[in-house]
């Protein structure tokens, strides 16, 4: 259904409960490998003021490729988010975001870079578990782990990650 209707590029993850302008979709595009996570809503339309003005502002959606919407997330017309952007869970988007920029808050705003945002988890696995599936040991044993606060579990196996010797490896380096 979105197909005849968008631009959705390939390998487009979209959750459950995502809105998408059902009434404006042909101003929306979606490009590679982004992933628009549960519950976001993207809006080519504003009818806020219709009733003052007897119009509706509508306005083109691009999301970039690579691209991750955090869930909960609000897109509203008029936007371009780049490529390679991560959108934190929650966010409100009312303006452009940049290539390779992490965004987050409503409304959002630039905090961070990706590649920062990356490294930062890196660092981060070598004092956290990291599980690469979940068993029902794992279950038992993150028990006790995660009274630290967190873990890390591999969820996408669609390219070789890395290795916790090879996390080690990066993390000695920054050091």
């Amino acid at each position: 259904m979105f197909r005849k209707k968008m631009m959705l590029e390939k390998n487009v993850f979209i959750g459950r409960n995502v809105l998408i302008d059902p009434g404006y979709s042909s101003l929306i595009s979606i490009g590679n490998n982004s992933v628009i996570s549960y519950g976001t809503i993207i809006l080519a339309h504003d009818g806020s003021l219709r009733k003052y003005t007897g119009y509706t502002k509508i306005g083109k959606v691009s999301i970039g490729s690579d691209t991750f919407i955090g869930a909960g997330s609000v897109i509203m017309p008029d936007v371009s988010i780049g490529n390679n952007v991560i959108i934190g869970s929650g966010s409100v988007v009312t303006k452009n975001i940049p290539d390779n920029s992490v965004a987050v808050g409503n409304p959002a705003v630039v905090v961070d870079s990706v590649s920062r945002l990356v490294n930062k988890h890196i660092v981060n696995m070598n004092n956290y578990p990291v599980y690469e599936k979940m068993t029902k040991q794992d279950a038992r044993i993150m028990e006790d782990e995660w009274k630290e606060g967190h873990a890390y579990i591999r969820t996408y196996f669609e390219t070789p990650l890395s290795s916790v010797k090879e996390v080690n490896e990066i993390t000695n380096k920054m050091m």
